[in-house]
């Protein structure tokens, strides 16, 4: 064997090592016993009126409608529960009908299969959530087509699937717990994510700040014009001021752009006031998770006030930010009482969700610009179909009575990357083994009868419920645990149904696994993709917040929180990239793990020295500065070829970049000389980044190594761009 062939041995050996023991690793989780209880409930209910009124196959059905449905309003989603249990309610309805129609006609119901796996594999387009549940309409399709007798009989199946999505979600509806926790707890997080970035300046000035919670905190405030009259005063407001606190600290303990000195009284004071921040923000985030009266230590509003005998800080920059920091903490703590309401431009005071046709025209855009060849999520539709009709082939020639099982383990296990695809993998295996093994032994010494079995079954939805967080391996257990349960409720014999289906799942996930490399969707040949998008956002973002000190009465705010936005999701983009990317059994030809390293190092610092800028407040009774709009549009004209040459492997050029800041220089009269300052770290910035993906020679950029980092949001700060001012 070659050298290149046993590396390829060794790099797919290891990747599925570690995903393998990703999946089945059994992680603490905060557990919530009254929502599992309530949707163990939910079940019961339908079981128990299926059993009472019709018959064991009615209660099979209504039993899967109202176990899918509890696991859809468990997904990580800002929608209402209700919805998210209405919705896949009527997505398992609906494919349970179409699928019996169909069943009679073998050709037809696999063109229905085929239609309805690729359509589920699309609906990753539009979210996780989406994917998730529309893989359970499939896999209703392949259980409940068995149970009917008749078309009408195939109709009252239907219903009770609808039935069981009602009942969840009048559950929730009549019995709230913990109404809004969701949006509380990203609330608080954010506020958390802010105080622990002020503690941790007052060690690093540089300290690097990871966006994510404010990212989360904003997808959880948009709400509905319905929801936005009913949200708690508590959850209006303190998202603007987290965002508000941010570049002040940032702009504060920073010593190279106007920041108090390094050492001595000025260092202390700042970090004084980044501490007694810190403990304000952390008592506005505990306040809001748990729906009570925020609380501060005096010593903290003590220290958030001048002193007596006159401020510490040097007039300039620094005292600047301490004041605004100052009323700032001031106003997260009347907030309080009065939570501030942030209204621009005639906008509502709120982020508005799109809801009813104007959700379902986004779903179909997300879906119609995935249909495109070099797409994942199209790729991964075109796989799930391909591969679930294989396995409904094998399925039928294995086991005539239980060969879907093959095709409902692929639905289960198949997902659009490769880590999560096997990490489900081998947990299904390992959970399945375990579950179906401990529920049959258990009908085997027990042989209950019907409504034992139904009960047993609602047992184990409950712990479902409650472990849900604890790992798909526990998932996978109890539901394999389950539905043993369920069709000992229409008297399969166990003797026969624990063997195959331990056998059919094995057959369907190594099918799933072995699917992947067939038709691959690897993250890391775009990898350059990505650094070259959070580049072009980085540029824009940078440009828009130079265009501020250009003609400082004329700024435009709302497009440079755009930019921000942008700059924010394609960073988060590049950070899930490289985890993904990690995780492969492929190498980059190209982009080794330092260059990788150092190109983000760059990015970091050239987003952080942008906020920088962005936090100084501009006079607007400046006069123009020609050499701050010559910056940007220079800055701007840069970004595309620059995007383009990263994707194609060839370091980006900055002449006219440096041209504009040489300029700029010899007319510094005319500009602040802070604004001058970031100029001069943003191009150090670009300038190490062109260097990072330069090709070079040696063991450290050979071709082969995989990329990183995949181990954080921000590779070591030692390891940044000589500019004088690290990476954040």
């Amino acid at each position: 064997m070659t050298a290149t062939g046993r590396d390829t041995l060794r790099s797919w050996a290891k990747a599925l090592r570690d995903t393998a023991r990703s999946g089945v690793r059994v992680e603490r989780a905060a557990l919530t016993p009254l929502i599992a209880v309530r949707g163990a409930c939910g079940v019961a209910l339908v079981v128990g009126l299926a059993l009472w009124l019709g018959t064991p196959a009615l209660a099979v059905s209504s039993a899967f409608g109202a176990f899918a449905s509890g696991i859809a309003t468990f997904q990580r989603s800002w929608r209402p529960r209700p919805e998210l249990a209405l919705g896949a309610a009527a997505g398992l309805s609906a494919s349970a009908f179409l699928g019996y129609l169909l069943a009679g006609s073998p050709p037809a119901f696999f063109a229905l299969l085929l239609l309805w796996s690729f359509a589920a594999g699309m609906a990753w387009a539009v979210g996780p959530v989406s994917g998730v549940v529309a893989g359970f309409t499939v896999a209703c399709m392949l259980i409940v087509v068995t149970l009917p007798g008749s078309v009408p009989d195939a109709g009252l199946h239907a219903l009770t699937i609808a039935l069981g999505g009602v009942v969840q979600a009048g559950l929730i509806v009549v019995f709230p717990i913990r109404r809004w926790g969701a949006r509380r707890d990203a609330l608080a997080d954010a506020l958390a994510g802010v105080a622990d970035y002020a503690r941790r300046l007052r060690h690093d000035p540089v300290a690097p700040f990871d966006p994510q919670p404010l990212m989360e905190a904003r997808s959880a405030a948009a709400v509905s014009p319905r929801q936005a009259r009913r949200r708690p005063r508590q959850l209006r407001g303190y998202r603007a001021l987290a965002e508000r606190f941010r570049p002040v600290l940032a702009s504060l303990a920073d010593p190279v752009v106007g920041g108090a000195a390094a050492d001595g009284p000025e260092r202390d004071r700042v970090r004084e006031l980044l501490g007694a921040a810190a403990t304000v923000l952390d008592s506005t985030a505990r306040a809001i998770r748990r729906a009570e009266p925020v609380r501060v230590p005096s010593d903290a509003l003590d220290s958030l006030k001048v002193p007596a005998d006159g401020p510490v800080l040097p007039a300039g920059p620094a005292r600047k930010a301490a004041l605004r920091l100052i009323a700032l903490s001031e106003e997260a703590v009347d907030a309080a009482e009065q939570p501030v309401e942030v209204t621009a431009g005639g906008r509502p005071p709120y982020l508005r969700r799109p809801g009813g046709p104007s959700a379902v025209a986004v779903a179909l855009r997300a879906v119609r610009r995935e249909l495109r060849s070099d797409s994942a999520v199209l790729r991964h539709a075109l796989r799930l179909a391909a591969v679930v009709a294989v396995g409904q082939v094998i399925g039928g020639w294995l086991s005539p009575e239980h060969g879907y099982w093959i095709a409902l383990t692929v639905v289960m296990v198949l997902r659009p990357d490769f880590s999560q695809t096997f990490e489900r993998g081998s947990a299904r295996l390992v959970g399945t083994v375990a579950g179906v093994a401990v529920a049959g032994v258990v009908l085997a010494l027990a042989r209950p009868g019907p409504a034992v079995c139904a009960a047993l079954a609602v047992l184990s939805v409950f712990a479902l419920y409650l472990l849900m967080r604890t790992g798909y391996s526990v998932v996978s257990g109890w539901t394999s645990a389950y539905v043993v349960f369920l069709l000992g409720v229409v008297g399969q014999d166990w003797a026969q149904t624990v063997p195959e289906r331990i056998e059919l799942t094995l057959v369907g996930g190594v099918l799933a696994l072995l699917s992947y490399p067939v038709l691959p969707v690897w993250e890391t040949p775009r990898l350059r993709d990505r650094l070259a998008d959070w580049l072009a956002a980085n540029c824009r973002y940078a440009a828009a917040v130079v265009h501020t000190w250009d003609r400082p009465a004329q700024a435009r705010p709302r497009q440079v929180r755009e930019a921000q936005l942008d700059a924010r999701a394609a960073r988060s983009e590049w950070e899930q990239a490289t985890a993904r990317a990690g995780a492969e059994p492929v190498r980059h030809r190209g982009l080794s793990r330092r260059s990788a390293a150092e190109a983000q190092s760059a990015l970091l610092t050239m987003g952080r020295v942008t906020m920088l800028l962005e936090a100084q407040p501009t006079d607007p009774a400046l006069p123009p500065d020609p050499g701050a709009e010559q910056f940007a549009r220079a800055l701007t004209a840069a970004a595309g070829p620059a995007a383009d040459a990263l994707r194609a492997g060839v370091a980006p050029r900055w002449d006219t970049v440096h041209t504009a800041l040489d300029e700029w220089r010899r007319n510094s009269e005319h500009s602040e000389g802070v604004a001058v300052r970031v100029a001069e770290l943003l191009t150090d910035a670009l300038d190490e980044l062109a260097a990072a993906v330069t090709p070079r020679p040696g063991p450290t950029g050979r071709r082969g190594q995989q990329p990183g980092p995949s181990s954080g949001p921000s590779p070591d700060p030692s390891s940044g761009p000589s500019s004088g001012a690290p990476p954040g």
